[in-house]
């Protein structure tokens, strides 16, 4: 019988701190629209520094990407058509991580016109980015008023359950691209 109590005590020790750990903050912000990335400095590929929000010079998209991702492969060409749609006035800051690959080649071979930085892992998890793409839009504050990962599940949804489970990665990413892309252009008109 002592066992048993002793083994209820623990289990609802146990209990109580995963309650509470659940209502803890994380040490960083979890992305989403309306907050403020923390600041950062770091060079880009030509090895000029940014700092971050000081260096800004209005509204600028920052994503986190890898070479290797499907999603981010398929948002690329939205982000290239949105810098040229906007007259160059929208920068797109591209900060690597996660790569295995030569970043700077992957932009150049496609024509992209980012702002390389390579090895942005650390500035990804400052910023509570765990996954690709982590796209954002900031204004000329270094404040985030959109963010990818703020989206509902439910506007990235297939006729059925069953084909969205069975469709390929590259599949998805086909559709959520011009989803991300269209939300981006209205949050860039509401500057």
């Amino acid at each position: 019988m002592k066992r048993r109590s002793n083994r209820l005590v623990i289990l609802v020790s146990l209990s109580a701190m995963a309650a509470l750990m659940l209502r803890i903050e994380p040490a960083y912000a979890e992305p989403h629209m309306d907050w403020q990335p923390p600041p950062f400095e770091l060079a880009d590929a030509n090895g000029k520094m940014l700092r971050y929000p000081a260096d800004l010079d209005g509204a600028t998209i920052v994503l986190f990407w890898a070479s290797w991702c499907p999603y981010c492969k398929a948002l690329m060409p939205h982000l290239q058509s949105i810098i040229a749609e906007y007259d160059g006035a929208i920068e797109v800051l591209a900060l690597n991580f996660r790569e295995d690959d030569d970043p700077a080649e992957y932009l150049a071979d496609r024509g992209f016109d980012f702002r390389l930085f390579p090895d942005s892992d650390e500035v990804a998890k400052l910023w509570g980015v765990k996954s690709t793409p982590g796209l954002f839009l900031v204004d000329e504050t270094g404040r985030a008023v959109f963010s990818n990962y703020s989206i509902p599940k439910e506007a990235f949804l297939t006729r059925t359950r069953e084909s969205a489970t069975e469709m390929k990665h590259y599949q998805k990413a086909a559709r959520r691209a011009p989803v991300w892309a269209a939300k981006l252009r209205q949050a860039i008109d509401e500057l």
